[in-house]
């Protein structure tokens, strides 16, 4: 005799109305789509357009370039747009959006992925946008407290500390999770025969090149977007060429 509530066979263990066989089909459906190589692809092309969107918007920002007095007026006049638009609306959808990328990827790996490589893989993609969004806060933070909090604007040494800070976290230990996860990430490929040889090797050259020249030249960083985005082109392709061959025959 067993104790309290038990599952009985077609019952849900939680009380709720069950699904019809549509709408359970339904939901089945969806999840399988989301699940699908197609979803990787734009999952990474959304990730390349909105990181590279972001980045190219704050690094264009003034506010660690300008005086006192040059700061009150920037912000007097809503001078800091390309923070409020690359560093709160675009840069944290690129996170999203690259773990989506991740996510589809070691789902099309499935029970071939090295558990090893798989980890490094998944640990790296999150401490990647984890620094990411850490990055991102520091950014924006001046911003933050004059529009939405009412402070006062910042002094230029309080905007040079916090994009001191957003460059130390995004350019120096940002780009290195971003290495790490195209060195596991090729391995992985390479292991699993998942992708094509080309895809390991492209993987290795970038992650190696992020490793040694980010310290020399910061937007080296748009190779991560880059290759993501041939990437996602090329599984795209892909799979729109094996649906196509039923047709040929």
């Amino acid at each position: 005799m067993t104790n309290g509530p038990t599952r009985r066979e077609g019952r849900p263990l939680l009380p709720g109305r069950r699904l019809g066989a549509t709408g359970g089909a339904a939901l089945g459906e969806a999840a399988r789509q989301a699940r699908a190589p197609w979803a990787a692809s734009v999952a990474g092309i959304l990730f390349a357009i909105l990181f590279t969107g972001a980045m190219a918007l704050l690094r264009s920002s003034p506010v660690g370039t300008q005086d006192d007095s040059a700061l009150v007026r920037l912000f007097a006049e809503g001078g800091d747009w390309p923070i409020v638009v690359g560093g709160l609306y675009l840069g944290p959808f690129a996170g999203i959006t690259f773990l989506w990328f991740v996510a589809v990827v070691r789902d099309q790996v499935g029970e071939r992925e090295d558990r090893f490589f798989a980890t490094v893989f998944l640990g790296s993609a999150i401490l990647f946008v984890a620094l990411l969004f850490a990055a991102l806060a520091v950014a924006t933070t001046p911003t933050v407290a004059v529009r939405y909090l009412d402070l006062r604007a910042p002094t230029a040494e309080e905007a040079h500390l916090t994009r001191t800070l957003a460059y130390t976290l995004l350019f120096a230990f940002a780009t290195r999770a971003a290495a790490v996860f195209l060195f596991s990430t090729a391995t992985l490929g390479l292991r699993t025969q998942t992708f094509p040889r080309w895809f390991a090797l492209t993987g290795y050259a970038a992650g190696l090149i992020l490793l040694l020249v980010v310290s020399f030249w910061d937007w080296v960083i748009l190779l991560l977007p880059a290759w993501v985005l041939v990437i996602s082109v090329a599984i795209l392709r892909r799979e729109r060429a094996l649906r196509d061959v039923p047709d040929a025959g």
